[in-house]
């Protein structure tokens, strides 16, 4: 077991109508608020009323229109100028992992005098940070419990996974209703990134039998709750369940002691929703079985004989690269059951662009240190593979 250092500052709220107590802590955090949202899916299910009608006396402030891959230019810009401008003492955070995730850009960015990208690319170290509280509508990327998130700048192609102590919510609100009018595709968009999530650190050199138990189950809680979800959206204790697994997803509670993996698919697939601004778990779903066909080796193979075996039940006495291939053909099954398009093409990607990216992926990203080193050869390979 490898040595670690570990915290996790975050108040969970979790259950239905949490958000009750929404006023009491945020009194406790500041009066004057940025409120952050997406498209509005939170005024269709009445959550932006709620917010309002709760914080009544509150002097409120809204950034509106965050969007998938959120960007840099305009939503963080604009965020941290009204931060500025109207001395926001705390952001609140309502939507999906997109707009937690801009969010916690901006609370850096409003206490940094120069260009915020001088904090998400790791030039300069972030001093202070305003607070966030957040409302989750969206089961995947577990940013309510982590420091991280992920900002696309469009002009570079560039998308960096930003990461600081100082970016963990104070608080965040789960409630498993706000996310029962998630669309069929964006749930199991969901499904595949918190299934990512936990196999980029399941597959690493060094692990505990705690831990490999503990991300077993989580992904076949993701995969049956998943189902369960799709077939009656207003599944509460399904939604629950999935909600919790998501949320434990990126702030290293699976992996406690585990070596370090090197995230490669999240890796891969920033560049292709950075060029191309596909949907990030569907980016996962497709490229994933793909990087696995392509590490599979003696070296790897004693770590897929586990998952296939634990996680989706195949005979434990076959021959072990069999149990791999089977193991590797489920996962893709798995994603492809549930509706996900599992080509490039299906999304919009074609060869034009692959050098390119693998390029790009290969000096930014750092992949020739993950658990099965790639190359930009291997990267470009994969993709070719995933059309």
């Amino acid at each position: 077991m490898q040595n670690f250092d570990y915290m996790t500052p975050t108040r969970l709220i979790f259950g239905e109508d949490c958000i009750r107590k929404l006023p009491e802590v945020m009194r406790a955090i500041g009066k004057k608020v940025l409120l952050t949202y997406g498209g509005g899916s939170i005024k269709k299910i009445g959550l932006y009323d709620k917010v309002k009608e709760l914080l009544a006396g509150f002097e409120i402030i809204e950034l509106s229109g965050i969007q998938p891959n959120p960007k840099y230019d305009p939503s963080v810009l604009d965020g941290v100028k009204l931060c500025k401008e109207h001395d926001i003492e705390v952001i609140l955070s309502v939507g999906g992992g997109s707009v937690l995730d801009c969010s916690k850009a901006i609370a850096a960015g409003a206490k940094y005098d120069g260009d915020p990208w001088d904090l998400i690319s790791y030039k300069v170290k972030a001093q202070a940070a305003l607070p966030i509280v957040d409302i989750i509508t969206l089961a995947a990327t577990g940013s309510e419990y982590d420091c991280g998130g992920v900002i696309s700048r469009t002009e570079t192609n560039d998308k960096i996974g930003y990461m600081d102590e100082l970016l963990y919510p104070v608080v965040s609100f789960l409630d498993p209703k706000y996310t029962f009018t998630v669309p069929k595709n964006q749930t199991a968009a969901g499904c595949a990134d918190a299934m990512n999530h936990i196999m980029e650190q399941y597959f690493c050199e060094d692990s505990t039998l705690l831990n490999d138990g503990f991300m077993e189950a989580g992904l076949k809680s993701l995969m049956i709750n998943t189902k369960k979800c799709l077939e009656n959206p207003e599944d509460y204790t399904a939604r629950a369940e999935m909600m919790l697994v998501c949320t434990y997803g990126c702030n290293g509670i699976y992996s406690l002691g585990n070596s370090h993996s090197g995230w490669p698919c999240h890796g891969m697939e920033h560049a292709l929703s950075a060029y191309y601004d596909i949907t990030h778990g569907e980016g996962l779903a497709i490229i994933t079985p793909h990087w696995m066909k392509h590490i599979l080796s003696d070296k790897t193979v004693g770590r897929f004989v586990k998952y296939g075996v634990n996680v989706f039940g195949i005979d434990s006495n076959l021959d072990s690269f069999e149990i791999a291939e089977k193991a590797i053909q489920a996962t893709y099954d798995y994603f492809k059951s549930i509706g996900i398009p599992m080509s490039l093409r299906e999304v919009g990607i074609d060869e034009s662009r692959i050098d390119e990216m693998a390029h790009h992926v290969a000096e930014n990203e750092g992949l020739d240190n993950a658990w099965a080193p790639l190359t930009e050869k291997d990267i470009a390979d994969i993709f070719r593979a995933s059309l």
